[in-house]
């Protein structure tokens, strides 16, 4: 079943990793997908691949000037905006002795203020509709500590949402965050990551990293009417590691 039909759904960080594996179930769910990333090679090549549901566009989350170009371009095509994914993020592998302010903003700048501009930018056009699916990517990491800067900002994520689910419920707009653990992308199959991961997931109760795959799926879940009643909530996929 196509639970997404017909469904315009924009996708920031779209044109590879997570993003890339959102677009593509979308696409399969039925979906118009409008891809999002700084990467314009990348983002085209997907888009050409996805086929004429797809749309790229070269986009700077943290700018409100981009924003609005996605925003006007994407209802010049299909007229409406039914779901916002804010998948867009970065971290550094730095201590903190190391991290600069200017490492430590520009991380606030693409996890934290773009989220930020992405749910207000979709505000309006979901209000004039009295519907829409905000879904902001966090991690387990707005659950429990882990790197500084890349922690701090996912917690306001979590935080955001419920905010933003309380003030937009009244307009038929559901905003959830989704809390991935450690997700098996080519990033982590490097030689010098592998070996750390691979004992890492010994903890995990499930005793396995998990797939871009199922990330993706949850996605879907909370793009579609299937989750009709579902706000303002965290949905974690990490294999039972944050309940130990």
């Amino acid at each position: 079943m196509q639970k997404l039909n017909n469904k315009v759904m924009i996708i920031t960080g779209g044109a590879q990793g997570m993003g890339e594996m959102q677009a593509k179930k979308a696409i399969e769910h039925g979906a118009k997908v409008v891809i999002t990333d700084i990467n314009e090679e990348k983002g085209n090549e997907l888009a050409k691949t996805l086929g004429s549901n797809a749309l790229f566009i070269k986009h700077d989350v943290t700018s409100e000037d981009d924003w609005h170009n996605v925003i006007e371009t994407v209802l010049a095509k299909w007229n409406k905006i039914d779901v916002l994914v804010n998948n867009a993020g970065m971290t550094y592998n730095k201590p903190l002795e190391s991290l600069t302010l200017d490492d430590y903003m520009k991380i606030v700048n693409i996890n934290q203020v773009s989220v930020f501009l992405g749910i207000k930018s979709v505000a309006k056009v979901m209000k004039e509709q009295q519907n829409g699916a905000i879904i902001n990517i966090s991690s387990i990491d707005g659950l429990v500590g882990g790197a500084i800067g890349y922690t701090d900002t996912k917690f306001a994520v979590r935080g955001m949402t419920k905010a933003a689910a309380h003030e937009l419920s009244p307009y038929n707009i559901r905003v959830n965050s989704v809390h991935p653990g450690v997700i098996n992308t080519p990033m982590i199959q490097q030689k010098d990551v592998k070996e750390a991961v691979d004992e890492f997931a010994k903890q995990i109760p499930m005793r396995r990293i998990a797939e871009v795959e199922e990330v993706s799926n949850m996605v879907c879940f909370l793009a579609s009417d299937e989750a009709s009643y579902s706000t303002g909530s965290e949905f974690v996929i990490d294999g039972g590691i944050t309940a130990i």
